[in-house]
């Protein structure tokens, strides 16, 4: 089966919608500062972004607020072609251990991860329309541990229930994991082990879900 490639499709929607004067608005749901190092330099050349930071799956609540921070020291250090801004969404936890239920044994990638994928694109889509953003994505795609087919098919099905449009995108390619890495280091950032929910912490998912 022949996958989508998803990178050479977000360059042809860079290629038909960026090459204005006026930067298209990309609302650009991150779930950490790392991972969206790499991100940011491959996107704001194009579009003028706003850091969606909305992570209801982080726990405990003293990670969540680390990265937050960490979040937007990034972004007031980060040099830029167009202007980054920061958006923090609420902070609800219990919203996500609600949508999960019945799902706490599944294996890292599987249904539950899926459910958390699409809490985060529908409160992404949501910003996007409130705010009035011309594109919506996420970072999520730049894990090698996270399933961009699956990220690409809900985020396209949302935009298409909010009325918005989705840049389809899987960051990890041409080394943009590598370069997050690389990123990271520069920057003197901290670079959590685990994903961020309290299944992802489980003993024998440690060191194997790290993003």
């Amino acid at each position: 089966m022949n996958r989508k490639n998803y990178q050479r499709e977000m360059e042809q929607i860079i290629n038909q919608y960026c090459r204005t004067e006026k930067a298209p608005s990309l609302l650009l749901h991150s779930c950490c500062g790392p991972c969206s190092s790499a991100v940011m330099e491959r996107l704001t050349p194009f579009f003028e972004v706003t850091i969606f930071y909305y992570n209801p799956n982080i726990y405990p609540d003293e990670e969540y607020h680390l990265r937050a921070r960490e979040q937007e020291e990034l972004i007031r250090r980060f040099p830029a072609v167009n202007p980054i801004h920061f958006l923090e969404g609420e902070y609800h936890p219990e919203e996500f251990y609600h949508l999960v239920r019945g799902y706490e044994k599944e294996p890292e990638g599987g249904e539950r991860c899926f459910l958390c994928y699409e809490q985060r694109l529908r409160a992404a889509a949501t910003a996007a329309k409130n705010g009035d953003f011309d594109f919506f994505t996420t970072t999520l795609s730049i894990s090698p541990l996270k399933n961009a087919d699956k990220l690409n098919e809900i985020g396209q099905k949302v935009a298409e229930e909010y009325g918005q449009k989705y840049l389809l995108s899987d960051f990890k390619k041409k080394n943009g994991y590598v370069r997050s890495v690389e990123l990271s280091e520069k920057y003197g950032m901290y670079r959590q082990d685990y994903c961020g929910c309290v299944y992802s912490l489980r003993r024998d998912f440690i060191g194997k879900s790290s993003v």
